[in-house]
């Protein structure tokens, strides 16, 4: 939890301020920035920390001057709801990806996968997965993971509050996490499917809320693009009107 709290730029206009939008599968984050920037005109848009490409849900778009938040709402913790596949890795470590390896998880129960899951609790490290943005010597993995290089990762330290499974009917295991900020959900599920001596990828993923802000709240991507200047502009929660500590929860 962030502890500092920045306070709002002066001189304020309409377009300062966040947007939570609710993420489709397919488009990067960045996509969706230029998107909102080229539609609307507005020349600074950003987002307070992005989702891969099959994943959807929850995402801050900061406009205006709403983009000098960026760093504070970066570091609010996050929820998900996804589903793993037991018994297949791929070389992303989810659906995205190349198959790597198929076994059989069938024989993997509900208390052997939980086990595994409580094992992650509190703190842990975790290495970054070469398809990532992580840069090193300014270049970002991803870059060089397309290469076919694989270079070593200094571990980094996450915090699991809550990973409790819903759902298990093998080999697919639906489950919710609370975690904090540069938690990589794919690697966690590929660590399990090691641990299992099965394999594992993340099959979908969703988050549901930063911070204290829910995907209930959020306006769907297409119909935002849908919308006029003026609508927009009453869509956006205004920066001087956005507490960091207020949902920092």
């Amino acid at each position: 939890m962030r502890t500092d709290k920045p306070a709002p730029p002066q001189d304020l206009g309409p377009f300062d301020g966040i947007l939570l939008v609710d993420k489709p599968s397919g488009p990067t984050s960045h996509d969706l920035v230029a998107d909102i920037r080229r539609r609307f005109g507005i020349k600074k848009v950003g987002h307070g920390g992005t989702l891969d490409p099959m994943a959807t849900g929850l995402m801050i778009i900061l406009t205006g001057k709403g983009t000098k938040i960026s760093e504070s709402v970066m570091g609010f913790d996050k929820v998900y709801e996804g589903v793993m596949h037991l018994g297949i890795t791929t070389d992303t470590q989810d659906s995205d990806g190349k198959v790597l390896t198929q076994a059989d998880a069938g024989q993997i129960t509900r208390e052997q996968l939980e086990g595994e899951m409580r094992k992650l609790l509190g703190d842990t490290m975790q290495i970054p997965p070469m398809v990532s943005a992580i840069k090193q010597n300014g270049v970002p993995l991803y870059k060089l993971a397309r290469k076919g290089q694989t270079v070593e990762r200094e571990p980094r330290l996450i915090h699991i509050y809550r990973f409790a499974l819903l759902d298990y009917a093998p080999p697919l295991a639906r489950f919710e996490l609370k975690c904090t900020k540069g938690t990589y959900v794919r690697t966690l599920c590929a660590d399990i499917g090691t641990a299992l001596n099965c394999g594992a990828h993340l099959k979908e993923l969703r988050r549901t809320q930063i911070g204290s802000l829910n995907v209930t709240k959020a306006i769907p991507m297409d119909r935002l693009m849908s919308l006029s200047p003026a609508e927009l502009e009453s869509t956006i929660v205004p920066i001087r009107n956005f507490s960091i500590q207020d949902i920092d929860q």
